[in-house]
């Protein structure tokens, strides 16, 4: 594997005092959007965003130089065009200090939008809402001045089947991929559920890569409930070919049952931290590690695996 990446929060930063707080996570719920509007809205994405190259330079002290960015970078954007917020010109500034750490020393950025963004609904509204969406994410990351490709990935999946119709809904998505902006599908990325009668890397690859030609994001987890008639090597080769010249990402995470001994967790659900060997079956991908204790988990994996110890064994 190339990178080991985390997601969205980083706990020993999050977890300081209030007045020290690091975070890219401050928002509001929509009752106060709606008694404090804008100003407040921006006041919280601009210390969101002045704090994201604090968390980068966390990450390179770290000799870490992968990192999902969370969706709640701007509060309630869905609200609101991002240029009206008061406090725009110094927001575009942040972000362009930590676009140019980014470039600087070599980071990859991604994100990785909520399951509301679903561009195959059936429901006119549903596509809209998702199109303003992804179109949001993508204009974040021109203001950081990322990649116009899937190595700053927008990743999302289909989000459902619609009674089990595949091409139906796959036709829908396709269609209406086209009318996100440029810059959008060229981020756009489309990851394998965790359900079997949802979509596997494999419909991905049959459905939707092979109309549109975007790549796939295999999760490990995901695979084992709903392998698609394949082995996880299989799956995550077909994933990896998608890719072009990009290196590819792949998801890891292990079960939450399993870690706690509690069968009446879901077995589909994260774990906090991750025990066996992530096995990527000899291929050039970055891995993005799901875990609930983020930077935690990955700097627990990190040192057991340079150590070399059995990390199959060491929850034991």
């Amino acid at each position: 594997m190339s990178q080991l990446g985390y997601a969205c929060i980083n706990m020993h930063l999050s977890d300081l005092p209030k007045s020290q707080r690091i975070t890219t996570n401050r928002s509001m719920i929509k009752r106060t959007f709606k008694e404090r509007g804008l100003p407040y809205a921006s006041e919280l994405a601009l210390a969101n965003c002045r704090d994201l190259l604090k968390i980068l330079q966390w990450n390179e002290q770290h000799d870490i130089r992968f990192f999902r960015l969370s969706s709640d970078l701007f509060p309630w954007s869905s609200e609101y065009q991002l240029s009206d917020l008061p406090d725009y010109d110094a927001i575009c500034d942040a972000l362009m200090d930590a676009g140019d750490f980014v470039y600087d020393h070599c980071h990859r950025i991604t994100t990785h939008p909520g399951p509301f963004n679903v561009l195959g609904s059936p429901k006119q509204h549903v596509v809209d809402n998702t199109i303003k969406e992804l179109n949001t994410h993508s204009e974040i990351f021109d203001m950081l001045g990322l990649p116009t490709s899937p190595y700053a990935k927008i990743n999302i999946h289909v989000g459902g089947t619609y009674g089990g119709d595949f091409a139906g809904t796959a036709k829908r998505w396709c269609s209406n991929f086209h009318k996100l902006s440029e810059t959008t599908q060229a981020r756009i990325t489309v990851e394998n559920d965790d359900r079997a009668s949802m979509w596997s890397t494999q419909h991905l690859y049959d459905y939707i890569h092979k109309d549109i030609l975007i790549p796939i994001v295999h999760d490990i987890h995901h695979h084992r409930f709903c392998p698609g008639g394949l082995t996880d090597q299989e799956a995550m080769t077909l994933a990896a070919s998608t890719w072009d010249v990009v290196t590819p990402v792949i998801h890891y995470s292990e079960s939450r049952s399993a870690e706690q001994n509690d069968p009446k967790i879901r077995d589909n659900a994260h774990s906090d931290y991750i025990y066996d060997f992530i096995d990527t079956h000899g291929l050039d991908v970055d891995v993005m590690i799901e875990a609930k204790a983020k930077e935690l988990a990955l700097l627990r994996y990190r040192e057991l695996w340079q150590e070399g110890i059995d990390i199959s064994k060491a929850a034991a």
